[in-house]
């Protein structure tokens, strides 16, 4: 019997980080009241993240890129003027520019006071944001084999999203550091392969048996099989600081979903490569952005991204219109054009530095640009 098309439903999940007007520096202990107040407009749509310094906000069940789009932007919008009336901005970014996480405070709940004294100092560190995109897929087995698939294409997406560039004042020559911070926790990067849903269920199992984590939402890779949606959760990608540059990146991987189930549909599949070659993509991704190569591994060659996303957009260009979001797949070009975050972080800085600006001074018209790009759209 065929397999039910899966719903192919999303939601998307940003973290951000909270500034002070006036300082541009992190607030490392916000007013309690300000996360009530969000809790209050937002309820279930926003939640305190490790750090005090960090919210983290998640839209509803939506059925159309669409409808996406319009509830990041209201929730982007409202934690903003929540914040406002602290004097406190939110930037949709993956790390601050200047911020020192030695400063920072963790929140005082029970999850992450056990976070803290099993991680230590790796999760003191852990000074960064991410976008994760949920996309249903209903039955068990066939969430498995398109989960087994998606790795190819993660370095893809995170080249597109890139927003890391800055760590503590400096310039990091990476445009995703945030990924080199997140790696220091376990159970983090490219994901196993797995046979069948009961051998994934079993590798998760020796570790909750063991009394190593509590269930399946403390494994952090890339992608993931949800352990509590039934939905593959996409985590690879930085925080876009431009709404369409997010919501583009929320259609392309529901499009790619959709495509590796089409394959399935007709007895094919996506071809398998190594984790080690996949891993070099990533870190050409995470190295050098959109304006960077990745390795195509059918022809053995190091190709432009702007040559990738174009074979990229063909591929999934059916369901983009299936899913009526053209517009929305094809704004990676434009990404292309503009630049990431990561890119136009590094602009501005340089621009400073060249008008006689201090570094400081720089970093500081960095955040500037990060608190106005973020609700641009919103």
């Amino acid at each position: 019997m065929p397999i039910p098309e899966p719903s192919f439903t999303l939601g998307i999940e940003e973290e951000y980080l909270l500034i002070d007007n006036e300082t541009r520096d992190l607030a490392s202990d916000p007013p309690k009241a300000l996360m009530s107040e969000c809790e209050a407009r937002l309820p279930n749509e926003v939640s305190p993240e490790f750090l005090r310094c960090q919210i983290e906000i998640g839209t509803p069940v939506c059925h159309s890129i669409a409808e996406a789009r319009q509830q990041l932007a209201r929730l982007r919008r409202t934690i903003a003027d929540v914040a406002g009336e602290h004097g406190l901005s939110p930037l949709a970014v993956s790390t601050h520019p200047f911020a020192d996480w030695e400063r920072q405070h963790h929140t005082d709940k029970d999850r992450y006071n056990e976070l803290a004294r099993s991680m230590q100092v790796v999760v003191q560190r852990l000074l960064i944001c991410g976008m994760h995109v949920h996309v249903a897929v209903e039955d068990e087995a066939l969430r498995i084999d398109i989960f087994n698939q998606l790795s190819y294409f993660l370095p893809h997406l995170l080249a597109l999203s890139t927003s890391s560039p800055f760590w503590r004042g400096r310039r990091t020559g990476l445009k995703s550091y945030r990924l080199s911070v997140f790696k220091e926790l376990p159970r983090t990067g490219l994901p196993e392969f797995f046979n069948s849903p009961d051998e994934y269920r079993r590798t998760i199992q020796v570790l909750v048996d063991a009394g190593v984590i509590e269930d399946a939402t403390k494994v952090w890779w890339d992608v993931r099989p949800s352990g509590r949606f039934p939905t593959l959760e996409m985590r690879v990608t930085d925080v876009c600081t431009r709404l369409d540059d997010a919501i583009a990146i929320a259609a392309l991987y529901r499009c790619i979903v959709r495509m590796l189930y089409r394959l399935r549909r007709g007895n094919q599949r996506w071809r398998h490569y190594s984790r080690f070659l996949i891993e070099e993509n990533r870190w050409l991704a995470q190295r050098h952005g959109a304006h960077g190569d990745l390795i195509d591994f059918g022809r053995g060659q190091a190709v432009p991204m702007r040559e990738l996303v174009d074979e990229l957009l063909e591929l999934v260009r059916e369901d983009a219109e299936h899913f009526h979001c053209v517009a929305a797949v094809e704004h990676a070009r434009a990404i292309l054009t503009d630049g990431t975050s990561a890119d136009r972080q590094l602009a501005t800085f340089e621009a400073a530095i060249a008008e006689g600006a201090t570094p400081h001074e720089a970093l500081v018209k960095v955040v500037d640009q990060l608190r106005a790009e973020t609700l641009i759209g919103c």
